[in-house]
């Protein structure tokens, strides 16, 4: 239940984002920056979605923040973002203890002395609670420093600190080696997207009810941001400029809704039909000058889904720039270079009843996150007339942690091994000037190696404590790729049309393991499972 109403809230959170950033439109031009104005025009519009991406509708006039401004938020109060961070450790570990009466949670000196003797392992927690809920506990730790003026880098230390502390005083199981990757990497890029939306939806020039509603929809998108403009007063103290600490980037939304229909094709049959939601954000301007900025350019998308036996969250994915340098820069021509931090989840669960458990163990087609995730990636968009245009991208990345679907090993909630590999992503748009008609094709490959497997072999059943927790899962080595293609037309104004196909596939050798039936014996085997999806949805662009 506790899972379900943290996705829930993460959905409402990204809602009032989309929702907000179309609200920008109807606010007073910022008397600092006379040249831009907050309310974009037909005319404007055109001119900032020809700049940007035929296809990308800029919801409002990009405006500079104000020096004020800048100012304010550049005061840094360490003793109080150090507090929020404990007192959100000790407040949570309250409510497990005293509400959810969790064995966990009945921690005491000698919990906290064995668990700095013992050390870190690995722990058997679901899928979601270690690659997304943990990240976004450790999103909150991250703001607590955002939120009181450190930067970026600085705010990581908060979200590293808080996440130790967690792992070493609030809980009586040991260590958990994942989380404290998982936790202030992943973090850090929740935490920074929730950060900078929220900033979008607050204006220190409102009153009333607008007021009480842009500090409600701020408060759910970053908890910690609220508090501490609730402690500070900034909540209802008017002011004579806005307020936001990087003005109003451009920023587009996509919300699409519709169906969506999934199959098996590997050796089965199983096929599943149901609702499906997107909300798609791209906040600033992928082809900027050289900018050391961390995330004043990044994308997020999340989809959800309501088909019988699959998980709600989906699919959730952030790309983040950390830095970048423009190479090239001609009337039809842009390319820029940059070092990207990258979020990655995918869920899905049984499609068909489980057959034939000796070779095709697993009914579930994949599993896979990687929330510590960072490379090199190039963009690059070329104009050949006033009819067309490319727009495209690679990524090459280095996956410090991952979590992949296994169809062997098996202990409490895991059914996934955990690892660590590299990833290539690329993509294209095609688009017509006008925005009539656009076609997008983009992949993604993950190989992840398991190295701190188990001897699969063993009989277990010999040894008191059975089974082995402290491993990353099956000595293995995986492949997972996702293509996906869409096409998107234009019924009416900003309402589009879109309908695409999307393969998932993995491979998986276990390296490490003999499978003996009858008089069959297989040696590493090697296990796929492949997923083909078709969705018809409409989307509307804000």
């Amino acid at each position: 239940m506790i899972q379900n109403i943290k996705i829930i809230l993460s959905i409402i959170m990204v809602t009032l984002s989309a929702l907000s950033a179309y609200s920008q439109m109807s606010v007073v031009t910022d008397s600092k920056n006379p040249v831009y104005g907050n309310i974009i025009s037909e005319e404007n519009r055109t001119e900032c979605t020809h700049k940007y991406a035929p296809y990308r509708h800029i919801v409002s006039t990009p405006v500079l923040p104000d020096s004020a401004d800048v100012c304010l938020h550049g005061h840094k109060a360490f003793w109080r973002a150090g507090a929020e961070t404990v007192g959100f450790n000790i407040g949570l570990w309250a409510f497990d203890r005293y509400v959810l009466k969790g064995p966990y949670a009945y921690i005491s000196w000698n919990t906290i002395k064995e668990n700095f003797r013992h050390g870190f392992e690995w722990d058997d927690d679901h899928l979601h609670t270690n690659m997304f809920d943990h990240p976004y506990n450790g999103s909150i730790f991250f703001n607590a420093g955002r939120s009181n003026g450190f930067n970026f880098w600085q705010s990581e230390l908060f979200a590293i600190g808080g996440s130790a502390m967690w792992e070493m005083f609030m809980e009586r199981e040991y260590p958990s080696t994942n989380d404290i990757i998982a936790t202030p990497i992943g973090g850090a890029a929740l935490g920074e997207v929730l950060y900078r939306t929220s900033d979008l939806i607050l204006d220190d020039r409102s009153t009333g009810g607008e007021r009480f509603g842009r500090e409600l929809a701020a408060f759910l998108v970053d908890p910690m941001k609220g508090i501490n403009r609730i402690v500070t007063g900034a909540a209802w103290k008017k002011r004579t400029t806005p307020g936001r600490r990087f003005g109003i980037p451009p920023i587009s939304v996509e919300l699409s809704l519709g169906g969506r229909f999934l199959s098996l094709i590997e050796n089965d049959e199983g096929s599943r039909g149901g609702a499906v939601a997107e909300i798609n954000i791209e906040y600033g301007d992928r082809f900027a000058e050289t900018t050391k900025a961390p995330y004043d350019y990044f994308s997020f998308l999340m989809e959800l889904q309501g088909i019988k036996s699959q998980p709600l969250l989906s699919r959730v994915e952030i790309t983040g720039r950390l830095l970048s340098k423009e190479i090239l820069e001609r009337k039809n021509v842009n390319l820029n270079v940059g070092l990207y931090q990258h979020f990655d989840y995918f869920d899905s669960d049984t499609i068909r009843p489980e057959r034939n458990a000796m070779y095709f163990p697993c009914s579930v087609p994949y599993k896979m996150g990687t929330p510590a995730s960072v490379g090199g990636g190039v963009m690059i968009k070329y104009t050949p007339s006033k009819l067309m245009s490319l727009d495209g991208y690679v990524h090459l990345n280095g996956i410090i942690l991952a979590g992949v679907l296994t169809d062997f090993y098996r202990d409490y909630h895991r059914n996934y091994n955990w690892g660590s590999g590299f990833s290539v992503k690329a993509g294209v748009n095609w688009a017509l000037s006008n925005d009539r008609l656009s076609v997008r094709l983009a992949n993604q490959f993950y190989k992840i190696y398991t190295w701190n497997g188990y001897d699969a072999n063993y009989d277990w059943s010999l040894t008191p404590e059975g089974k082995p927790v402290d491993v990353q899962g099956d000595a293995s080595h995986s492949s997972f790729n996702h293509l996906e293609a869409s096409v998107n037309y234009r019924l009416w104004k900003r309402l589009y049309l879109t309908g695409g196909i999307d393969y998932y596939s993995r491979r998986t050798e276990y390296t490490a393991m003999t499978i003996h039936a009858g008089n069959t014996t297989i040696s590493s085997p090697i296990v796929c499972s492949k997923q083909l999806g078709f969705h018809l949805v409409l989307t509307y662009k804000l």
